[in-house]
């Protein structure tokens, strides 16, 4: 059952639009996250669906209880919302006990003590309920703040980039616990963030926020297999789109040689079948090649000059050159070691053939092709 849905919401500022149209609806006791740059619109529906603002349009249901829409907002302390906000938002005067506590309300004593010390066991911070936020780290405040917002049992849980001010290490490690946490009490949860290993490490679905809209709402395999647009395929993983030519319903060429696909590949508008078509003819379309997609393969008879290289310690990341000019990426196991303008040789190893249609409108940015990988 949905917990919670989102109809064709609008939301703006004065004539600017931040939120358009957005439809999307998240199964109770899934996670799921708004991913996107900053600007995208992602906090407003998270403060729409809080109920921190009103809607200029659509609907916000939970539990098929309408609770936001024109001219009617329920209030955020009637929604059963728990929020983690990015700068924790402890009170700094009382205790970690006192902190957890605080939204338990008409609970007794023995009820709040137990209630405390459960979360406290349960984020990793058995004992430490006598000290003050000023006395624990980033991390440590951060599982505070997360064991105040469970504490009143919440039907939904808000997460407002909560992993933002810490170090990268401690911000996956983090991510990967607070999952385990939301599961272990059964929470519905939305993640607002901008940092898509976040996202990839928490989510059970993900919507690619883009200028007020959501561009795909999927799973993190599929958005990055199987990206709706340009947008999702240039903003989720890393990737270069190369020039290629639909020479039948499910071929492509490009430079590097004949990709297979299973479902049929986009063609130009009123293009027709492309089977058996002239060379001058057959459909430009530009193809998604991912680092993984380029394999280093000594053997092969296709070569490329090595542009740039970027060490990550068990792999080594290469931008390199086509004979013709076309620039990829390969992802390679770091003992292979090759230096600036060596030749090495490369092979195409594609499972899934993403393709977009050439010089296709679109409102969105195209794909950049960097000479590194972001």
């Amino acid at each position: 059952m949905a917990h919670l849905e989102i109809h064709n919401l609008v939301q703006r500022y004065g004539a600017h639009v931040v939120v358009q149209d957005v439809s999307f609806q998240v199964e109770t006791g899934h996670i799921a996250c708004l991913l996107g740059p900053s600007g995208c619109g992602k906090t407003t529906l998270l403060r729409c669906i809080a109920g921190f603002e009103e809607v200029a349009g659509g609907e916000v249901r939970l539990d098929g209880v309408s609770v936001s829409r024109p001219g009617f907002r329920l209030p955020p302390e009637r929604r059963k919302i728990g929020m983690v906000f990015q700068d924790y938002a402890l009170f700094p005067h009382l205790t970690v006990d006192q902190n957890v506590a605080f939204g338990l309300g008409q609970a007794s004593a023995a009820e709040k003590q137990a209630r405390v010390e459960h979360l406290l066991a349960l984020v990793g911070l058995q004992g430490q309920g006598y000290k003050y936020p000023h006395e624990l780290s980033g991390g440590q405040q951060q599982r505070v703040a997360l064991a105040r917002a469970l504490a009143p049992r919440p039907q939904l849980i808000l997460l407002d980039e909560p992993f933002s001010n810490l170090d990268v290490d401690l911000r996956e490690r983090l991510s990967l616990e607070v999952r385990d946490i939301l599961k272990e009490e059964g929470c519905t949860a939305i993640l607002v963030t901008h940092d898509q290993h976040e996202a990839f490490a928490m989510a059970d679905e993900i919507g690619i926020v883009a200028e007020g809209r959501i561009q795909q709402w999927d799973s993190p395999y599929n958005l990055y297999h199987q990206p709706a647009n340009r947008f999702v395929a240039d903003f989720i993983g890393q990737g270069v789109l190369v020039p290629g030519r639909v020479i039948g319903e499910h071929q492509v060429r490009i430079d590097l040689g004949t990709l297979n696909s299973v479902s049929p590949v986009e063609c130009s508008k009123g293009c027709g079948t492309c089977n058996g078509a002239r060379a001058e003819h057959q459909c430009q379309v530009d193809v998604l090649l991912r680092p993984d997609d380029v394999v280093h393969d000594d053997a092969s008879s296709t070569r490329a000059r090595v542009l740039n290289k970027a060490f990550r310690g068990a792999d080594i990341l290469y931008t390199l050159e086509l004979t013709g000019g076309t620039r990829v990426l390969s992802l390679v196991p770091s003992h292979h070691n090759h230096a600036l303008g060596e030749e090495i040789g490369i092979r195409l190893d594609v499972d899934h053939v993403v393709a977009f249609r050439s010089h296709q409108p679109a409102d969105l940015p195209a794909s950049r092709i960097p000479n590194l990988a972001r």
